[in-house]
């Protein structure tokens, strides 16, 4: 797959947007809501550094999603701490409202709040909601469900049949027996709500005809996060096969259209472990789920909104560590194996980063702002600075659907 938009391509998208800019955009029927976790501007830059690093030159080769002609800068604190983590970052670019650290989907006096991919369900569109991670962490349950803490994985897993949402799909979930392994499956519920359940790579194909809502998953007993690209086997599901799913079974030409959000959820995970190879390879796996979206709008340019954001920045990433002016990306090059699939390699690891000069300066999150860029219809209103709340009530507004939070 390309990772990135070719010239003729590129062409096309300006084509489309000088277009529109001229009027008044169209109403966004079909919704693209990329999310990469953990992504800040370092990340991106890191990355498409490396790509040019791989083509033998100084500079910086765009990945597809940086192409977009609309950015944004996004500020990401929560209602707690200047610095978010997740669930309160997933709460407010899913509802539209801040919330305290480690809540998820309620208010910090701990009354609910309805995830914006209600408000769009209800209004008749298909929902879908995937990630590279457990479909009960953080970022991908604040779209449908809500608990007083984020480590509530069982109580908040057992919320996905009740959404009806049309599509799931990535990892599978963290405690799907409960904390003790003594609760009915979450696949049981998922199954009696009417759920077809595809386990596997190509089970999708098998599995669609007659289906009405579907979870798309990895192989049975294969339970959490989909793997690292860099440790992938061609036996694996990745974000790409998920998220080409989900369009393929969402799409409807005589439906009303579609919201599909999507997480890059490893790209923090990379992140929290100082990894620089694995990070990299973890943006340009998100952006290929990406590519898939844009294809689609090629398809249907203006109807189609795609949204690429991300909720923090992981690790205080910086291009450059204890002086110079030179990155070294032949140091990474023997790395084969991500950190937390081999703990031996850690100082290895740490090493090749200094010898690259990739510096760190957190195993956790920064409190910078992180940017948000986006293509389409309803695209001119993601420009420009706004808080993390304002991404849910935009992405209502392209739709023309009433932002309403109860």
């Amino acid at each position: 797959m390309k990772r990135n938009v070719n010239f003729f391509v590129s062409l096309f998208i300006a084509a489309v947007c000088f277009g529109c800019s001229g009027g008044q955009e169209q109403q966004a029927k079909y919704v693209f809501y990329f999310i990469g976790d953990g992504m800040g501007l370092s990340h991106i830059s890191l990355t498409e550094a490396y790509l040019s690093a791989q083509e033998g030159k100084i500079g910086s080769t765009p990945l597809n999603f940086t192409q977009f002609p609309v950015l944004g800068l996004i500020t990401t604190y929560a209602a707690s701490n200047i610095i978010t983590e997740s669930s309160a970052a997933g709460t407010a670019l899913s509802t539209g409202e801040k919330t305290t650290n480690s809540m998820l989907g309620v208010r910090p006096d701990s009354t609910f709040l309805r995830s914006v991919a209600y408000t769009i369900h209800d209004a008749g569109y298909a929902v879908g909601v995937v990630s590279s991670v457990s479909i009960d962490h953080a970022t991908p349950a604040a779209f449908y469900a809500s608990a007083y803490s984020r480590s509530d994985y069982y109580e908040i897993a057992q919320q996905l049949p009740q959404s009806g949402f049309a599509f799931f799909g990535g990892g599978g979930f963290i405690r799907p027996t409960g904390r003790n392994n003594d609760q009915p499956s979450v696949y049981e519920s998922i199954i009696d709500a009417g759920y077809t359940i595809a386990r596997g790579v190509g089970s999708y194909q098998l599995s669609k005809e007659g289906a009405t809502k579907m979870f798309y998953t990895q192989a049975q007993g294969i339970e959490g996060d989909l793997p690292y690209a860099i440790d992938r086997t061609e036996d694996a599901l990745t974000l790409p096969m998920v998220v080409e799913a989900a369009i393929d079974f969402l799409y409807d030409p005589k439906g009303k259209g579609f919201f599909l959000m999507a997480e890059g959820g490893k790209i923090d995970w990379a992140a929290h472990s100082n990894d620089a190879k694995t990070t990299i390879m973890e943006v340009l796996d998100f952006a290929d789920a990406i590519a898939l979206a844009i294809a689609f709008y090629q398809r249907h340019p203006h109807e189609t909104l795609i949204v690429v954001a991300s909720d923090h920045e992981t690790g205080g990433l910086s291009l450059g560590y204890s002086g110079g002016y030179d990155l070294f990306f032949d140091f990474l090059e023997e790395q084969t194996v991500s950190i937390d699939a081999d703990k031996s390699t850690t100082e290895a690891v740490r090493k090749s980063n200094r010898d690259a000069k990739i510096g760190w300066t957190s195993s956790s999150h920064t409190g910078v702002a992180v940017p948000v860029f986006a293509i389409g219809a309803g695209s001119s209103n993601f420009g420009g600075r706004m808080d993390n709340t304002d991404i849910p009530k935009k992405i209502c507004a392209a739709m023309g659907v009433s932002f309403i939070q109860r």
